[in-house]
């Protein structure tokens, strides 16, 4: 993967922080149809903190889990405007105090946005790691992100997390694995399978 970066499309932290947590369980092709509108309503934390739950699901009614998305998606501005300035934290621990925010869209935000070696494991990840061989017999995402963070050097932690990222969506998809494209074969641990 020559270019590993984010498919969302985002033009600030705030904009970068909205547009991960709408992508959950939902493809960033999406998220990206819905966002422009969006951000054009709501530019700033204050303007979404101002919004109602409603007003907004009007907005993401296409992804997943709107309902709940919507939900979160105000509740985070108000918390940001309170806690933050409207400035959006830099750091995991703080981020994971806005409501819809876990340790996934927490690490993306810091990797993506501020560089930082921070390492989300997402489906994606976790597949790709475990059939290259990477990880072995992790149980859960936080095991797996340990276990990369261990051994990739954190200077290239932000774009290795897209390296995984990408490969897994487009090369080693889990239903019907793209093998014969694949420039990883001779440390696949699937191929041998």
């Amino acid at each position: 993967m020559p270019v590993a970066e984010s498919e969302l499309v985002f033009a600030s932290p705030y904009q970068c922080l909205v547009a991960v947590m709408l992508s959950a369980q939902c493809t960033d092709k999406r998220v990206n149809m819905v966002t422009p509108a969006l951000f054009a309503a709501y530019p700033t934390p204050e303007a979404l903190a101002a919004a109602t739950s409603d007003e907004v699901f009007e907005y993401v009614k296409s992804v997943s889990y709107p309902r709940s998305k919507a939900e979160h998606l105000v509740q985070m501005a108000q918390r940001l405007v309170e806690a933050y300035n409207g400035q959006v934290p830099d750091n995991i621990d703080d981020l994971q105090t806005l409501q819809g925010v876990g340790r996934k869209t927490a690490n993306v935000v810091c990797a993506v946005i501020w560089n930082q070696p921070t390492m989300a494991v997402d489906t994606h990840i976790f597949r790709v790691s475990e059939r290259l061989g990477l990880t072995t017999n992790s149980k859960n995402p936080l095991q797996t992100e340990k276990a990369l963070v261990k051994y990739i050097p954190a200077d290239i932690i932000p774009k290795a997390h897209h390296w995984l990222l990408l490969h897994g969506r487009y090369i080693c998809q889990a239903r019907k694995p793209l093998c014969e494209q694949c420039g990883l074969r001779a440390y696949c641990r699937f191929v041998s399978k």
